[in-house]
């Protein structure tokens, strides 16, 4: 029998977890990620801070790649002008929570600054303008020395709230899960309103957007905005992470793991974000425990992690092109339907980009 599940009221409709099914797994995930540092080793507890944060990252990135359909090479910068005011606001004293707040709130008037010039333009164009951006953003920090430290670095005060410490393993894990959870939250609720379905809309189509009654600059706008003060949360946090910031920390190399997350994970899906996230963050450690078992020869080849990061990225271009969410909806909805799923019922339908209209 069919285990699809149909709705029933509008209500039901809008319920962030619309069956007894999804709330029992999302209860055990949250159970299963509160309990998870008590029982690994302190060292995973630490990469599954890192993790966290690059969700987060993900997430915001998502929101103006994956929800408006804008290419953004310089994500990293966001996250460097958040990690950077965030430290320099602790240092002065201000409290965690008032300190992350201005992390975001900086970071967002940056996207604001790039957002207001940058709807000009659109596809390679735009790409190239937020590289341009990330790439004097990261010289900048390089010869404010007065601010940033220059190349030598900024060290990065322990979070600490209402007198206690969060720069332990297991206080950072929490801090950590906990902005996960509340930048999901807010991303989700975002995007079932008015404004996310006006992003999305501006994604399919610009002139159709139009024709509804929605202002496309202000909605490409407010998308970097957002993206931008989400990223600069991630960037608080990881200078955490680190405890020791530099320009360096922040350049392309950073900004193409986030786009690579974002589109393995899945293009327009929060969820996906957070599946991009997960691989991509958990590559690194995976090849380290994978190179003892290979040759000699191989194992000791320098630049083994780029090689592996571009044979995922055409695994996925070739194989799944709708990433890791849309390999999950199709086998979600066949044991949906098991036993009465049909072969022809699942194909995969053509997906037209923007390029190839018209």
């Amino acid at each position: 029998m069919s285990r699809s599940h149909y709705q029933t009221s509008y209500a039901e409709g809008r319920a962030l977890l619309r069956t007894r099914e999804q709330r029992l797994l999302y209860g055990a995930l949250a159970a299963a990620l509160v309990v998870a540092p008590f029982a690994i080793p302190t060292f995973y507890v630490g990469e599954a801070s890192f993790i966290f944060i690059m969700c987060i990252a993900s997430l915001g990135l998502m929101t103006l790649t994956g929800f408006t359909g804008q290419v953004s090479l310089g994500q990293a910068a966001f996250l460097g002008i958040g990690a950077y005011t965030h430290a320099q606001l602790l240092t002065l004293g201000l409290p965690l929570p008032l300190s992350l707040l201005a992390a975001a709130f900086t970071a967002g008037l940056a996207g604001l600054a790039v957002g207001l010039p940058a709807i000009r333009v659109s596809g390679l164009h735009l790409a190239v303008v937020t590289l341009a951006f990330a790439i004097v953003t990261e010289h900048v920090a390089g010869r404010w020395k007065s601010v940033t430290g220059g190349h030598s670095g900024l060290a990065v005060p322990d979070p600490v709230l209402f007198g206690f410490s969060l720069g332990g393993p297991l206080p950072f894990y929490f801090l950590c899960l906990a902005m996960l959870a509340l930048v999901l939250w807010l991303l989700l609720n975002l995007m079932r309103s008015a404004t996310g379905r006006a992003f999305v809309g501006v994604r399919d189509s610009e002139a159709a957007a139009q024709g509804l009654g929605i202002h496309v600059a202000r909605t490409k706008v407010l998308a970097f905005v957002i993206s931008a003060a989400v990223s600069g949360l991630a960037g608080a946090l990881l200078a955490h992470q680190t405890q020791f910031i530099t320009p360096e920390s922040f350049g392309l190399a950073l900004s193409l793991q986030l786009v690579l997350m974002v589109f393995i994970g899945g293009m327009g899906s929060l969820r996906g974000a957070i599946f991009g996230a997960l691989l991509i963050g958990m590559l690194p450690s995976l090849i380290s425990l994978a190179k003892p078992l290979l040759p000699s020869r191989i194992g000791s080849q320098f630049g083994l992690e780029l090689f592996v990061y571009g044979a995922v990225l055409v695994f996925f271009v070739l194989l799944e092109p709708r990433g890791i969410n849309g390999r999950w909806v199709r086998i979600r909805g066949a044991l949906d339907e098991f036993p009465l799923r049909r072969r022809g019922g699942f194909r995969r339908q053509k997906a037209y980009m923007r390029s190839e209209r018209g």
